[in-house]
Formats: structure tokens, sequence, C-alpha cells
């Protein structure tokens, strides 16, 4: 009996093609930080209660707004940090990256992936908090404010996202949760996301320029008028700067990885 032969005609590489295995990518690892219950429970579980234990108490007052913007800049850091940083240390003990690299699986789709995702996350967590603000803190908001602040969470994240992966590329996977915690909460705390940062020590406040998360905070606390005077546009640069230095050192540290292997 003769066989009949098809001939398999590969896919071509086009940009449709890169978008599909983009949103593929994308969407898979959603799922996979959600079905990580310890994960998505601790990023979106922290700032949640800290904001019910200081900012529900303080009902219909300036506080309670400050720290609706402070705590949703700190849940979208520990986002990055812990899905990026941990994740992708994770990935690397477990073989998991170097199987990534044999595939066809384009790098930037794998890191963009995990880069949405962790902003995603970060979007989560301030959605939850406008819903606690709201019902609980007696905050009113304006649609803008709130476009805005979501805003600038998703922007925001991008530099931390990139500071996660440096860590990850040189912290051991045993030792990125502590290491991580270590950076997190005293930048927060110095940066004055938990508290104005002009009732915090001096020598703090002349830090705190120095701190991307520093940065960060000012630009959402601007939506609320809590933020210090001057330009937003400086922090932004100040981000934007960040960015390339983490993204430019973890680019070093990988292809001296990749040269020694």
């Amino acid at each position: 009996m003769a066989t009949l032969a098809v001939a398999h005609r590969p896919q071509p590489f086009t940009a449709g093609y890169y978008a599909r295995l983009f949103r593929k990518e994308t969407q898979y690892e959603i799922l996979k930080m959600l079905r990580t219950r310890m994960f998505s429970i601790s990023v979106i579980g922290f700032p949640v209660m800290f904001y019910l234990l200081f900012g529900a108490t303080n009902r219909h007052s300036d506080y309670a707004r400050y720290l609706l913007a402070g705590y949703s800049c700190f849940g979208a850091v520990s986002a990055c940090l812990f899905g990026m940083g941990m994740g992708i240390a994770l990935e690397r003990a477990q073989g998991w990256m170097e199987l990534k690299q044999a595939s066809p699986l384009p790098r930037l789709a794998y890191l963009g992936a995990k880069t949405i995702s962790c902003a995603l996350f970060g979007l989560i967590t301030t959605a939850v908090l406008l819903v606690l603000g709201i019902t609980m803190g007696g905050v009113h908001l304006h649609a803008a404010e709130t476009a805005r602040l979501f805003l600038v969470v998703f922007a925001g994240s991008l530099p931390f996202c990139a500071m996660g992966l440096l860590i990850a590329l040189i912290v051991p996977a045993n030792s990125a949760p502590g290491m991580i915690n270590l950076i997190n909460l005293p930048m927060s705390f110095a940066s004055g996301l938990w508290m104005p940062i002009d009732i915090l020590p001096h020598w703090l406040q002349r830090i705190a320029p120095a701190l991307p998360m520093y940065h960060f905070a000012q630009i959402a606390l601007r939506i609320f008028g809590f933020a210090r005077p001057g330009s937003a546009l400086p922090h932004w640069e100040a981000l934007a700067g960040f960015t390339c230095v983490m993204l430019g050192i973890a680019w070093v540290v990988f292809t001296r990885s990749e040269a020694r292997s």
C-alpha cells in the first residue's frame, strides 16, 4: 500500500508569529505565578495587610490617601523583585533557564513575559488597595487619579524588573528571598512609602534621593498632592537611568557566565 507523504511547510517568522509567541509566554507566566500560592498570596497580601493596619484605621484622612500610593508602589516593587529575582534564580538552579535558552524562544520574549506578568501583579495589588481605600479607608478618588495611579504603577515597575533580573543572575536561588527582603524592606521605608519622608531622620532624608524607590514614590504621591515640590521629570529620568544601569550590569554578568560555561 502506498504511503502518502505530506510536506510540512514551516511557519514563517513574521511579526504576528512573534506576537503570538509573546502572548502565549505571558499567559503561561501569569498562570504559573497565580498557581504559586506562596508568591501570589505574599506579594498581594503584605501590602494589603499593612494598609489594613495603618491606612484603614485612619479613615477619611490624608494618611489613608498617602498610604494608598505608598503601598501600591511597595506591592509593585515586591512583585517585580520576587517575580524576576527569585523566579529566574529558581529557574536557573533547576536548569529550566538552560532549556529555555536551547529552545527557539527569543530571549526578549522570555524576559518580556516575566516583566509584563510582574507589572500586572502590581496592578492587581493596586486594584485591591483601591477597593480597600474606598470602602474601608474613606478615600475619595477621581477617575483621572485612578487611571494615573495604574499607569504610574505599570511604568514604574519596569526599573525594578531590571533590578530583579540582576539579583537573579548574581544571587543563588536559596539566598534570593532573604536578599530581596534585605533590599526591599529597608529601601521602601527609607524612600517614604510607609510614612512621609519629611518625618524621617535627617540622614535618611539625605540618602533617599539616591534610592530608585524614592523617585517611584514621588511620582505616585504627586497624583494625590503629597510629593515634594518640583517637577516629575527628574524622577522619571532617575528611573530611566537606573533601568539602563541595571540592564547593563545584568548583560555583562550574563555574557561572562555564558563565556565561562
